[in-house]
């Protein structure tokens, strides 16, 4: 999905790397569900999907390169097989992917909880 972009044309600085694809998600192999409560659709596969406002977004100046987005989560869904009760996700079963400059990571193993963890 990384190497396609919705702008049609493709803008000149990104024809090097990107290619126009109207579906990402099928072209990926991915499911598109609509979202309850935002417009952009999430992904069925992701066993954890975060529906999100934009808050305020503060920028480092003029010609930024970055933002930070602050955002408010008005819905949440999970998937079964990674919800421990009610309010919980089991961080066990779950194993978030962790994107860390343009590298994937996953969990390595349990270092210790904080005295206010419930589980």
């Amino acid at each position: 999905m990384a190497s396609f972009t919705g702008a049609n044309p493709v803008p000149d600085y990104k024809k090097d790397i990107f290619h126009y694809e109207k579906n990402k998600f099928s072209a990926s192999g991915l499911t598109a569900v609509q979202s309850h409560r935002v417009l952009p659709n999430r992904i069925a596969e992701c066993p954890l999907q975060i529906e999100s406002r934009v808050v305020n977004i503060r920028t480092s100046g003029e010609g930024t390169r970055f933002a930070i987005i602050e955002v408010e989560t008005v819905t949440v869904h999970a998937h079964e097989c990674i919800v421990l009760d009610d309010s919980h996700i089991n961080t066990v079963t779950w194993s978030p992917l962790i994107y860390n400059f343009r590298h994937y990571f996953g969990l390595g193993e349990e270092l210790g909880k904080t005295f206010r963890s419930e589980v």
